[in-house]
């Protein structure tokens, strides 16, 4: 059975879409623990990171840093952090998140909410700096 981030690949889940390819795609967190805070994925369903083949796995890298970039832009930040958990989906991701201190990063904060508007306007401001 289809995982939920192949469900969101598949179309068959909606998602708050920044970045996409024939490979990846990143989109919006709806569970984020910052503003603008993005979950970069394969399209192929692999359950952990480093089983990705070599050349996948550095895609993934690269199209992450092409994310990462276009986020900093979009997002006023000293930095984008990056994650690699892959303990809640059964589905390699790496999260990138906008930090100005350490603690941005802190999984246990409770979660931001947005309205569906919102998320929308966040993805576009980062889809947009892709251009």
């Amino acid at each position: 059975m289809a995982g939920i981030f192949s469900k969101i690949v598949a179309g068959e889940i909606p998602c708050y879409k920044v970045a996409e390819d024939d490979h990846y795609l990143a989109f919006l967190d709806i569970f984020p623990i910052a503003t603008g805070h993005v979950l970069v994925i394969p399209k192929i369903e692999t359950d952990y990171l480093f089983d990705l083949e070599d050349n996948d796995l550095a895609g993934l890298i690269l199209f992450s840093k092409s994310v990462a970039i276009a986020l900093k832009k979009a997002i006023p930040c000293k930095k984008v952090g990056v994650a690699v958990l892959g303990l809640e989906v059964a589905h390699a991701h790496i999260h990138l998140i906008p930090l100005n201190s350490e603690s941005d990063i802190d999984f246990l904060k409770p979660k931001l909410k947005f309205t569906s508007d919102q998320f929308l306007e966040i993805a576009a401001k980062i889809s947009v700096q892709l251009s």
